[in-house]
Formats: structure tokens, sequence, C-alpha cells
């Protein structure tokens, strides 16, 4: 990057209206989950009612959370987000765990995930892109048609990023409304043509609140009353990853017009809008499909299997490019908010010094680049999927800790000018930090391999903050 590119710009361009802004909280939010992990969330509770409840106090978490952060969103309307609140809360340690956190695993292992969705769906139009072919083989390792599309969908998300964040915009807002139309469409028609056999006995009122594991060959386990609620937080885990990157938005307040005001309601109008529509999409899928059909779906695509029983052999192809455009949007908000966090970072030198440096369409194009290369190396190890399930205890432990600042904040800082105040203060806060501990108090007892591995990455983040501040080495010029 020449030195005149970086020294035309030294601040980002404010561009992105309340519209803007809204596109890119659900746009972040929808990608591949709400077509898959309900398979998953069926087997754990057995039931029409529990499947709804997983998905509703999901919701009611992430509005919540959502309805918090727009606090500190207007106090500190800087690119950076939750990186920035954890910093003025707390310390630069905790940050920093959070930016690690982010960097090695959270962001660009949820992009390698979304390409790589994006890249399997894409298959079902153009075989040759099968995750069942070998398109290399270095004998350590074997890379798929599916693993090569989607590091060519992440490099080219990625160069389109670079060139401003208008280019990123377009894409953002166009995908996220086809998204949520044809999203819209699909419920439509799924209401309109369910089977009412099927409904009646999914919504039965003498079993569909019935709690149980429902297994593969359609038998059925019984839960003690402790263990329901470790199946309870075991389902969550789907739901929650389905529902996160919400809080992408806040990364890149810098850009968005009047922050203090459209980044709350983005996050409110967001955040509700999935919620809904999240909700709505599982009460089709107990409309046409029978809890065994929606637990044993090939491969969990439950989407699939729904479209089918909908629009028939051309079902599959529906939900196929259904699912393209959901995951190309879906990383294009991941990845052009992700390097904000990185530039932030560098600029409290805890980071590469050039990745806190704007080009000349004023975005961080050294930090997409990294980002970029991190992203495609997940999707080439294949290893996402499983630390993407291990990682969703981290999330919902920083969600918790930045909740947890507005409390801190209020006392340090009592005369800081606050646009907006957490809805529901002091009350829906402490439910959600309630609930949090609750989900990961349950996953350490009865899911300890969705915890361990999140946690030693956070860890492992300690020396190497303690390394980077001791030594300065990657700030220097």
């Amino acid at each position: 990057m020449s030195q005149e590119s970086t020294s035309e710009n030294t601040s980002f361009k404010p561009s992105l209206g309340l519209v803007d802004a809204t596109m890119l909280v659900a746009g972040s939010m929808i990608g591949s989950g709400i077509f898959i992990v309900s398979a998953d969330i069926t087997r754990n509770t057995g039931s029409v009612g529990w499947l709804m409840f997983v998905w509703l106090i999901t919701g009611f978490m992430t509005l919540t959370a959502a309805l918090s952060y727009g606090e500190l969103s207007a106090m500190f309307p800087k690119a950076g987000g939750q990186y920035v609140y954890l910093k003025e809360a707390y310390n630069p340690l905790i940050s920093f765990l959070y930016g690690w956190s982010f960097f090695t695993v959270i962001q660009t292992a949820t992009i390698a995930a979304v390409a790589v969705a994006f890249a399997k769906f894409t298959a079902y139009l153009l075989p040759v892109f099968s995750e069942d072919l070998v398109a290399i083989d270095l004998g350590f390792l074997q890379i798929t048609p599916a693993q090569l599309l989607s590091i060519v969908i992440i490099v080219f998300l990625t160069f389109i990023n670079t060139r401003g964040v208008n280019s990123g915009k377009i894409i953002q807002t166009t995908f996220t409304l086809a998204k949520l139309l044809s999203l819209l469409g699909l419920i439509v028609f799924g209401l309109l043509f369910m089977k009412s056999e099927v409904w009646n006995n999914n919504w039965d009122s003498a079993t569909m609140w019935d709690l149980h594991k429902l297994n593969l060959d359609g038998s059925i386990e019984s839960y003690t009353t402790f263990s329901a609620f470790g199946a309870i937080a075991a389902s969550m885990v789907g739901s929650i990853f389905s529902s996160d990157s919400w809080n992408n938005v806040t990364f890149i307040a810098g850009e968005i017009k009047n922050p203090q005001r459209n980044i709350g309601l983005s996050l409110a109008l967001g955040t509700i809008i999935v919620t809904v529509i999240y909700l709505l999409t599982n009460i089709m899928y107990t409309g046409v499909l029978s809890l065994p059909e929606i637990a044993s779906a090939d491969k969990d695509r439950v989407g699939v299997t729904a479209s089918q029983v909908i629009f028939g052999d051309s079902g599959t192809i529906i939900i196929a490019i259904m699912i393209m455009v959901s995951t190309f949007g879906c990383n294009n908000g991941l990845i052009m908010s992700g390097a904000r966090v990185y530039y932030s970072m560098a600029k409290d030198g805890l980071f590469f010094k050039k990745v806190g440096e704007l080009n000349k369409n004023s975005v961080p194009e050294f930090g997409l680049w990294i980002q970029c290369v991190i992203a495609s190396l997940w999707s080439l190890s294949g290893k996402y999927g499983n630390l993407l399930d291990m990682i969703s205890f981290v999330v919902v432990v920083f969600y918790m800790l930045t909740i947890i600042g507005i409390f801190i904040l209020r006392k340090k800082r009592p005369n800081a000018d606050r646009p907006y105040k957490a809805f529901g203060y002091p009350f829906l806060p402490i439910i959600y930090i309630m609930m949090g501990i609750a989900f990961c108090v349950l996953l350490i007892i009865f899911k300890p391999e969705y915890t361990w591995p999140g946690l030693i990455i956070v860890l492992l983040g300690i020396p190497v903050y303690y390394l980077i501040a001791k030594k300065d080495i990657i700030t220097a010029d």
C-alpha cells in the first residue's frame, strides 16, 4: 500500500444510513443456520413446544442484548464496537482477549463456515463443487471443490470491501432484502400448503411439551429433571450461533451517519425482524414435516427437506438458491465489519500497525486481507464447524461481560453523555446476565466439550497480550 493512499484518509467516512445499518444487522445474522440447526434442536428436545421455546428464548436474549448495547453504542460511536466497550468498562487486557478470540476464531471461522455453506449448496446446482469430491490431494490434506469455491468467495468479497464501504453496502442491502423476501415467501408457501395431519400431530396439546431425546431411528429417551436443563442448553448452541453476529454493526460505527441514534435503532429493528422470521420459519417446518422428519433430515438440512415437500422436485433448487443468496450476503456483512475491530486494536498498539491504516477508499484494507487469509485457512482446515459449536460459550461470556459493563460505566462515569439508555435497565440486562450464566454453567456441566476449547483459545491470548505489551513487537515501523 503506498504512503499516498494512507495519507489521504485518516478517518472513516460516515456513509451508512439507518436502513443500511439495519440490513447489516439482519444480513449478518441470517446465514445457513436457520435452514439446518432445527434438526439438532428437535433431537435434543423431542417436541414442538420446546423447539419453539429454544428459538423464542434465544430471540429474547438476542433482543435484550441488542437493546442493552444501544446505550454503549451511543456513548462510544466509533469503530471497534464491542472491543471498545470492553476496554472502556474494564481494561485493555479484557478487550484484547475479546479481539484475540474474535480474530483467531469467532469472526474468521464464522466467515469460513458461511462461505463453505455457500459452496455446499452451490453443488446442488453445479455438482462439480461437491464437498464429496477431492480437487487437490496433498497427502496430509485433501481439498474439496467446495473449499476452493469458499476461498474464491471470501477473496472476492474482501476485494469488493477494499473498494470502499459504499461497495459493500450495496451488496449488503441488496442481498439482505432478497433473503428476507425469499424467506417470507418460503414461510407463506409452507403455511399455505401445510399438511393438517402433520400440524395436528406436532401441535397436539397432550404431547407438545413432552421434553425428551428423539433419536434418528424414531425412538425416544427420557431426561431427568436436571439433565433436561442440559439438553435445552445444548439445543441453544445452534440457535445462538444462528442468531449471532447481530453486534457487527457496532464495529463500523465510524461509518454510520448519526451513530448515536442509528446504531441502537438498527440493533433493535434488525434483531426483531430476524427473531420473528426465525420463529415463523420453524412454525412452517412443523406444518410440513413431522418431528422425526425434522430430526432425521439428510445432513440436518431441514430447509431442503421442507422445500421438497412444498415445491416437489424443484424444491431443492429453490432452497439452494435461497441459501446461496443468504450466505453470500451474510459473509459480506461479516467481512465488512470484522476488519474494523482489528483496526481499533492496531490503534491501541495491540495488533500490526499497518492494520490501523486506511486506504484511499477510507477502509482498513490490510486488516481485510489479513482476515481473508485466516478465514481461507479455516476453510481449508474443515475444523471451523466444531470450533464454532465450542465458541458459543465464549461468545455468550463476552456478551455478558459487555452488558455488565453498562453497570460499571454507570458507576464510573455517572455524568457521561448517554443519548440513549438501555431499555428496561436494570431489569432486562440483569435477566440477560442471569440467563447467560445459566446457559454457560449448564454447558460446563453437561457439554464440557463445548466449553474448554473456547476457554483455551481465550486464555492463550493472555501471554500474547503481555508479550506485545512488554516488547512492543508488532507496532514498530
